[in-house]
């Protein structure tokens, strides 16, 4: 832990502080203020927006698919497990590239558009996109903690609501829900810190045209060389990352959501 959590963050926190001009050294809170401009914090608010959207998208997508999961038989169920997580073993970037031989001009969903005779669609290089391709890549990260914690609910309680005569949705709402909120705050932070510091699934299904947060890391490392700004926007990142796990665990009273994955 102390090799490779403690020092690298260490590091990072050092170059976020410091200046170096020729033989010069020393500490300053620039780049810090230089990330409050207005146009970084734009970044950061478009880089939320796209977070917040993909994350509740993948959460109405992916509760129903933990609860068939839940629900089925055991050999099914493991069969529909091992189909649901085979593509997290394929490379996160083959994956990405996949959506852009479906979404481009002339890819399937065009082809097939111009088949039935509809308008094809720009669909490539564009907000949607993005969080096309953040949906189809984090999905698991919710499903699975929501599985999880739904197959150990314990069958008596809902079968106790149903004796004392509420009706499924009743069932749903008083127990079921409230019984995988660890697996919901799970699954939210899981797919939440990801999305918002994801710059591949940005550059590449945007066509770079969406400048997210961790592009402008990634810009800031690897183009521009300014290690010591992009060190500031990665201490601000991990400390508003922390702030949202602090408050997710606070409505977590069992201690069993955040960390689980």
């Amino acid at each position: 832990m102390i090799m490779f959590i403690l020092v690298p963050v260490i590091l990072v926190l050092s170059y976020s502080i410091t200046y170096k001009e020729g033989v010069g050294f020393g500490f300053t809170l620039e780049h810090y203020k230089r990330f409050l401009d207005p146009l970084y914090l734009n970044v950061l608010w478009n880089s939320v927006v796209l977070a917040l959207i993909s994350t509740v998208a993948c959460l109405i997508l992916g509760y129903p698919m933990a609860m068939i999961l839940a629900k089925a038989e055991l050999k099914r169920r493991n069969l529909m497990v091992l189909m649901f997580v085979i593509p997290m073993w394929m490379n996160f970037l083959l994956r990405t590239y996949s959506w852009m031989t479906l979404l481009e001009r002339n890819g399937l969903i065009n082809r097939f558009l111009k088949l039935i005779h509809l308008p094809q669609l720009n669909l490539l290089y564009t907000n949607e996109a993005v969080i096309i391709g953040m949906i189809y890549n984090f999905l698991p990260f919710m499903v699975l903690p929501i599985y999880t914690v739904l197959i150990k609910i314990d069958k008596s309680l809902i079968e106790a609501a149903y004796d004392l005569g509420a009706d499924k949705l009743r069932v749903f709402r008083k127990v079921i829900f409230p019984l995988s909120l660890p697996g919901v705050i799970s699954g939210i932070t899981m797919v939440f810190m990801p999305a918002i510091t994801t710059f591949v699934i940005s550059r590449l299904l945007g066509g770079g045209q969406f400048t997210l947060i961790g592009n402008l890391i990634e810009q800031q490392f690897l183009n521009v060389g300014d290690w010591n700004f992009g060190s500031a926007i990665s201490i601000v990142m991990m400390i508003l990352i922390l702030i949202s796990m602090a408050i997710m665990s606070k409505y977590d009273k069992d201690k069993e959501g955040v960390g689980l994955w």
